[in-house]
């Protein structure tokens, strides 16, 4: 028997039960970065012909995380937003496994907010200098998905904790739950927006 928490996982994230705002404009799908060249539409410029010169292209992985592995604060005289590489971040680390030719693209969220009129021009200001795509989570959502579905009921499951009692995580709450499909739907989105579906490697890093 079918459980109804696991029936429709996309039209559950598309509902608007979170009243989720849309992001202002999606990046590029056809978008150039060093060494290679991703048209996720198959739309080839040199109309198929596989002959043609052609660039070599750079093996890529884009890791998808909860977090970004950035700084971020305002700028305090021109209230401009500033990001540096948080040099801490297990997720730096994992590029230590990799091959120095490889490039890699991160896909997370900021640990600060950002207001839908500023999105835009972050996103490709992240991208540009720091190969990072922010998925922009809502605070209400952040919230229902990482605090209330990872920590409450998906940690303590993923350490055998069944939800017997009130110390071994919460009782199924179906908003958590849409929150956490939801917030997935975001970053899976995200990813689709940066993909080379025939050559890139995604790491999906952790639980959340």
């Amino acid at each position: 028997m079918e459980l109804r928490s696991c029936t429709n996982f996309l039209d559950l994230a598309s509902g608007n039960l979170l009243d989720i705002p849309q992001t202002p404009r999606a990046l590029p799908r056809v978008m150039t970065v060093p060494g290679i060249i991703s048209d996720l539409d198959g739309y080839g410029g040199n109309d198929g012909d596989s002959d043609g010169t052609s660039s070599v292209c750079r093996e890529r992985k884009i890791i998808v995380a909860n977090m970004l592995p950035l700084h971020a604060q305002r700028d305090a005289e021109t209230a401009k937003w500033c990001f540096s590489i948080d040099e801490d971040s297990l997720l730096l680390q994992l590029k230590d496994g990799f091959s120095p030719e490889t490039e890699v693209i991160y896909v997370g969220s900021l640990k600060v907010e950002v207001d839908a009129s500023e999105q835009e021009e972050v996103a490709q200001k992240l991208l540009d200098n720091f190969n990072c795509v922010p998925t922009f989570l809502p605070h209400d959502l952040q919230k229902k998905f990482y605090y209330g579905f990872c920590k409450h009921q998906l940690w303590p499951l993923f350490h055998y904790m069944l939800p017997m009692c009130p110390d071994h995580g919460d009782r199924f709450d179906r908003l958590l739950w849409q929150a956490y499909v939801s917030a997935n739907k975001i970053f899976a989105d995200k990813v689709m927006e940066v993909i080379n579906p025939d050559d890139d490697y995604i790491w999906v890093h952790d639980y959340h």
